[in-house]
């Protein structure tokens, strides 16, 4: 081949992280001297060095690799000289395609010196694409074993990252633990108190930008933290989207948790990265201090999980997502009564607010209606939910020990049949556990023995470890739901400490429904005694449905529930009344439209 020796004689270095490991041999110094030595021992004239440091093989967009094409393509270089066919790339379809394909129809001569290939002579070129093939294994290799290390480093709580979220500093004397950071902490602490006053995460992003608090981009750029410290846009510091918010309301980190392997890419060859499903994710607990409690945590993915519309004042109803129908189980819908409703000074909400069962709403169109309306005024509803907080949490502060009892006697007998089952079904997970135990040293054995093949061996290896990993899942699922049931005193400390954290139950707020209240079941209304009577179960946070003991009503309090009475039975026949000659009314005028069209 004659080569033009005004044209570039390219020398090409590359070194990745990996590469480092293996020592000098492969330093980009090492490499230079190599590549100048063979230019002038064969005479190549011209030489331009090319060099990408700290590169992986697995990827040509290397800046000087580029380079060097581009200078390929414009006829600039007559020859390419690296240390070995490792140096070009480890992926041998694409290193293939350069060496063999693009350099041959550009007219450039490669040279391998260490695995002696020269495109100049094609019987060394014979041997290239199964050194491709061996430098693309290296580097899956590489991969698998740096994918083990980093599950390993997951399991034992080290942090697969090495960047803090908003709310933690790195700890001056161990660079692996978090501190809070308590400034960014205090807006991380009142975004999830925001959310439990029912603003969603729009909302909230208007709040934090009306009081100028700064984005975490803009706030850890300033304190040069992060990976997009250099990058952030500052010009905008008080820009919070909701995404931001939802993104910070749903970090199991602040919980003080390390969360890792949130995401893999599915090859090595690739950078996207692909989100893993929850379960799959390693999370380690306790490994720093915590911003959020768990129970504060607990009440916002439950409220998050509801999404709750907004009316034309902004006001959304808190209610909704906890009220079910008792005869269905299906959620209740909320009705605003229409934009020109009267409004309740109190809260805000229009008095013709109400609610319905879901599954009667959505087939009031059929044929044949499901379940029925169970109907019921919001106010009504929020006065009955009031009363059952403030007599539960009076009574409860004032009668602790008495409390305490009743809660637990309440729930003795269903808290032994659920431990009896989850007792069973424990046992059962165990017994098939230690079941498999002997299975897989069995398929060991037969294996060893050659009286299975290795198809069939990996095959029932792989089910059986896979039934082993739910198993295991499932005991330690039944161990926590059983330590939950037996742990009722604590749930009623629980109550007691809420309960004492409210000194004011004169009005019925958005904290103190999202607080105390787990759900509410709500019955058809009962007509049979001449009123419409209508039962609601409230079930509080901690304690279930609980019925404070009531001394027997007075003679006056008698007579007072009679006088009530008895102001409702003439107010519904005042009404009755009302509407039978508004009937009339209505009847006589469309008789006497018909007479009239008649005579006409």
């Amino acid at each position: 081949m004659n080569i033009r020796q005004e044209k570039i004689t390219a020398l090409y270095e590359r070194l990745s992280r990996d590469d480092a490991v293996d020592g000098d041999s492969n330093s980009i110094i090492n490499q230079k001297r190599m590549l100048e030595d063979y230019a002038a021992q064969k005479g190549f004239t011209n030489c331009v060095h090319y060099t990408d440091d700290g590169f992986s093989g697995g990827t040509f967009e290397r800046p000087s690799w580029k380079r060097m094409l581009e200078d390929i393509e414009d006829g600039k270089v007559g020859i390419v000289l690296s240390k070995d066919m490792s140096r070009i790339g480890r992926d041998y379809l694409q290193t293939g395609f350069y060496t063999e394909v693009l350099f041959r129809e550009r007219g450039v001569r490669f040279i391998a010196i260490s695995n002696g290939v020269d495109s100049a002579d094609a019987g060394s070129s014979e041997f290239a694409p199964f050194l491709n093939i061996m430098n693309e294994w290296y580097l899956r290799d590489c991969s698998r074993k740096q994918k083990a290390a980093y599950q390993a480093r997951g399991k034992a709580g080290k942090r697969f990252t090495n960047n803090v979220i908003y709310g933690y500093l790195k700890d001056p004397d161990d660079k692996h633990h978090w501190i809070v950071d308590e400034e960014a902490a205090a807006v991380v602490r009142r975004i999830y108190a925001l959310c439990i006053n029912g603003y969603g995460p729009v909302q909230t992003a208007k709040i934090l930008r009306d009081d100028k608090v700064e984005r975490p981009s803009v706030y850890m750029a300033r304190k040069g933290l992060g990976t997009l410290k250099n990058s952030t846009d500052m010009s905008r510091p008080y820009d919070w989207a909701s995404s931001t918010v939802m993104e910070i309301l749903a970090k199991q980190e602040y919980l003080g948790h390390t969360v890792n392997a949130r995401s893999y890419k599915e090859s090595y060859k690739g950078n996207q990265m692909i989100q893993r499903p929850k379960e799959e994710w390693i999370i380690i607990k306790n490994t720093h201090e915590a911003i959020v409690d768990q129970e504060t945590w607990d009440l916002v993915q439950k409220l998050r999980k509801t999404p709750k519309r907004v009316d034309t004042n902004g006001v959304a109803n808190p209610l909704t997502g906890l009220l079910f129908c008792a005869d269905c189980g299906a959620k209740m819908y909320n009705h605003k009564a229409g934009a020109n409703g009267k409004r309740d000074p109190t809260t805000g909400l229009r008095t013709a607010d109400s609610y319905d069962c879901s599954t009667y709403k959505l087939s009031m169109n059929h044929v044949e209606k499901q379940c029925c309306s169970h109907h019921i005024n919001t106010l009504a509803l929020r006065a009955l939910i009031l009363d059952a907080i403030r007599t539960v949490s009076t009574y409860a502060i004032t009668n602790r020990e008495e409390f305490i009892q009743r809660v637990q006697k309440a729930s003795e007998a269903q808290q032994k049949e659920n431990a009896r089952e989850l007792e069973r079904q424990f046992r059962k997970a165990e017994k098939r556990h230690a079941e498999l135990d002997v299975l897989i040293r069995k398929l060991y054995e037969s294996y060893a023995l050659e009286k299975l093949s290795e198809k069939r061996f990996e095959m029932l290896l792989s089910a059986y470890e896979q039934e082993q990993e739910t198993l295991a899942s499932d005991m330690e699922r039944y161990r926590a739901e059983l330590d939950k049931v037996q742990s009722d005193t604590a749930r009623v400390e629980q109550f007691l400490a809420l309960a004492q954290k409210y000194t004011d139950f004169s009005e019925l707020t958005t904290p103190m429904i999202n607080e105390f209240i787990d759900k509410i079941l709500v019955h058809a209304p009962d007509r049979s005694s001449g009123e419409r009577v209508q039962e609601v179960e409230i079930f509080l946070k901690f304690i279930g449905k609980f019925d404070v003991p009531m001394p027997e009503p007075t003679p006056e309090e008698l007579a007072e529930q009679e006088r009530q009475r008895a102001i409702r039975v003439q107010k519904h026949e005042y009404e009755r009344q009302r509407y039978a000659r508004l009937k009339a009314k209505q009847e006589a005028a469309k008789a006497t439209a018909a007479k009239e069209t008649q005579t006409a």
